[in-house]
């Protein structure tokens, strides 16, 4: 069950900002809690959070997806600041190194993709996407008794077998709806860009994002968040109905079966709590 107030001892998620121009998110469990991704202004992360009573001093790490700005835009800023680690897989600190500015080497930290990983109270498993950066990963969080999973794939060019091995039997999945396949081929984007982002290294649209739904409310996903939706080819209300429609054209009806919220660009989430 998902609910929106706060507790001891359940695994925790609220989106700081989601969208095309930045993505933020806060995953917590007990007293450890963490970024994913830094992709706003280290500003609007600090007041997004504020917003919801979480003190940035007390953020333990931020988690890299990979090193597009989007992602990375605020993380240089919160780790000089208040030196918080960051960390990523090798080839994305190769490509995303000079593009943070200085970061103390205590702060530099490495992991493997596809291993698990214990930070205080929270177990993280990075494990690997298909998208054109150099070695870019979603996330698996668990309580440290496994009990719960909650998953966050966002910039997925294509649902890969490695994606459904760790996203299904997630209680909670952050998952991209990229786009509108009508509206990105009318828009102003150069024909190069636009096959960029329909390709299999490229995004997920709200079609193909919808039809993963289905899969992951029948491998026992209760709720599922919107994400990354594009500004200039996407509406949230768009992205919404279209999973909702595909949702109940496979007899799962929104509300009674499964959760589904879109994630607002510039606004902190409800707290979701599993």
């Amino acid at each position: 069950m998902i609910i929106k107030e706060r507790g001891e001892g359940m695994l925790e998620y609220i989106s700081i900002g989601s969208g095309s121009s930045g993505n933020c998110h806060c995953v917590g469990y007990k007293n450890t809690r963490i970024l994913v991704d830094a992709g706003l202004s280290g500003k609007k992360i600090t007041d997004n959070l504020k917003n919801i009573d979480i003190d940035i001093n007390n953020i333990k790490a931020i988690f890299i997806t990979h090193e597009h700005s989007d992602h990375i835009k605020g993380a240089g800023i919160l780790s000089r600041k208040y030196d918080i680690p960051i960390f990523a897989n090798v080839k994305t600190w190769c490509a995303m190194k000079d593009k943070l500015g200085d970061i103390k080497d205590s702060n530099m930290k490495v992991f493997e993709n596809d291993k698990t990983y214990a930070l205080d109270d929270l177990i993280i498993r990075p494990f690997s996407t298909s998208h054109d950066s150099a070695d870019s990963v979603g996330y698996n969080f668990y309580d440290k008794d496994k009990k719960e999973k909650l998953s966050i794939a966002t910039d997925i060019g294509c649902i890969t077998e490695n994606l459904k091995k760790h996203l299904f039997k997630s209680k909670l999945v952050v998952l991209e709806s990229n786009y509108d396949p009508n509206m990105l081929m009318m828009g102003s984007y150069p024909y190069a860009l636009k096959k960029r982002v329909m390709s299999e290294v490229g995004h997920l649209s709200n079609e193909e994002a919808a039809k993963f739904c289905v899969e992951l409310v029948n491998q026992g996903t209760k709720s599922i968040l919107l994400a990354h939706l594009s500004k200039e080819n996407n509406f949230p209300e768009l992205a919404y109905e279209t999973s909702k429609g595909i949702l109940m054209q496979n007899n799962i009806i929104v509300g009674q079966d499964v959760k589904l919220d879109v994630l607002m660009r510039d606004e902190a989430s409800d707290i979701y709590r599993l």
